[in-house]
């Protein structure tokens, strides 16, 4: 059975990661969706449970999904879950540097590769801080985010403008 491990924040998961999660659920026989509590991310919007429950919900049309949340070294929850491959997205370039130096990291730590999956163009200038930011200030994301999410983020926000 091929396993793809999907690693991040996800704070907030957007239509982006969703066409990740997509592709991949194609290509693997299980797919992990990993929730990473990330110290090195300034604080988180949501709670760690929140945006498995986000995920959970915008992925629920997918029946080979699994959310998992992780506050690890992402190769200990890749042997874990017994990943064939640890999957990412790519929007730009400029993602595919930071992005390599880590699946060269996690190979030489495990020996499990990377498969990177650049993003369509109508989700490649998507991020969740420019999400956050936007939904902040009272603007619509909706268009940019699954439905579970747009209604979090405006609970969230509500009464803040």
């Amino acid at each position: 059975m091929t396993v793809g491990l999907i690693p991040g924040s996800f704070d907030p998961f957007h239509n982006g990661h969703l066409e990740v999660v997509e592709r991949a659920a194609l290509i693997f026989d299980e797919i992990v969706v990993a929730a990473i509590r990330n110290p090195q991310k300034s604080a988180s919007l949501f709670e760690l449970e929140e945006r498995q429950a986000m995920i959970a919900d915008s992925t629920k049309h997918i029946k080979n999904v699994r959310i998992v949340a992780i506050a690890t070294l992402l190769v200990n929850v890749a042997r874990d879950v017994n990943a064939t491959a640890i999957v990412k997205g790519l929007r730009a370039v400029s993602d595919f540097e930071s992005e390599l130096q880590m699946a060269q990291m996690n190979r030489s730590l495990s020996g499990v590769e990377t498969l990177f999956i650049p993003t369509s163009s109508n989700h490649s200038f998507i991020a969740s801080r420019l999400l956050r930011e936007v939904a902040r200030y009272g603007g619509d994301v909706s268009h940019f985010v699954p439905a579970p999410v747009a209604v979090r983020l405006q609970e969230k926000f509500r009464g803040e403008q």
